[in-house]
């Protein structure tokens, strides 16, 4: 007694008649390279940052002209620290710089663990904080450069620059230098917000 079967006939994919497999992305290691370049874009701009700050810093910090005439009693000399505003802002891009360099290990962190959330959102905390710092000392530095440059006649503000040409020189430096500080650290809070952010 012969047992009847049914066959039934399955049409193969296109896929497999070729013989190719459909091919599946691998998102995570797609996302590991992404965040990983983005992190060592990261590591350079703070190189960059840092050569930035301490060079405003030490570029002001050392803005000193003396006139060579004076009277016996009377010696015209500019200096930083006649001006509590260039001294904060002394003060502010040292601080920023020394966080800058102390920041650095993290960021390599973030290049051998680019997955890794926690010391990049450590570091987009404090340098959404260094940006606060670095943009008061720039701009309260720029204020004293315009009036030095131009003066005030409204208040009787003298432009000194016309007298002492190599400190206006300098603080002017100083300042455009802070300022180019301030703009990588927005790029830098840009491209942590990038990593953190979830595909």
């Amino acid at each position: 007694m012969k047992s009847d079967s049914t066959s039934i006939d399955v049409p193969e994919s296109s896929a497999v008649a070729k013989g190719k497999a459909p091919l599946i992305p691998a998102p995570r290691a797609e996302k590991a390279g992404y965040k990983k370049g983005l992190a060592i874009f990261d590591f350079i701009l703070r190189l960059g940052a840092v050569i930035c700050t301490l060079v405003a810093a030490a570029t002001m910090g050392t803005s000193d002209e003396t006139l060579p005439f004076f009277t016996q009693f009377f010696q015209f000399q500019a200096s930083y620290d006649d001006l509590p505003t260039f001294t904060f802002f002394v003060i502010a891009m040292a601080i920023v710089g020394g966080y800058l360099v102390l920041s650095l290990p993290f960021s390599i962190v973030t290049i051998i663990r680019p997955n890794a959330a926690g010391p990049r959102l450590l570091l987009l905390i404090l340098d959404t904080v260094a940006l606060t710092l670095s943009t008061a000392g720039a701009s309260s530095a720029a204020a004293i450069v315009y009036l030095a440059h131009n003066g005030n006649a409204n208040t009787n503000w003298l432009a000194i620059c016309q007298q002492f040409g190599d400190f206006c020189q300098k603080i002017s430096g100083a300042v455009v230098a802070s300022f180019i500080g301030v703009l990588i650290f927005m790029i830098l809070i840009v491209l942590s917000s990038l990593s953190l952010r979830k595909h």
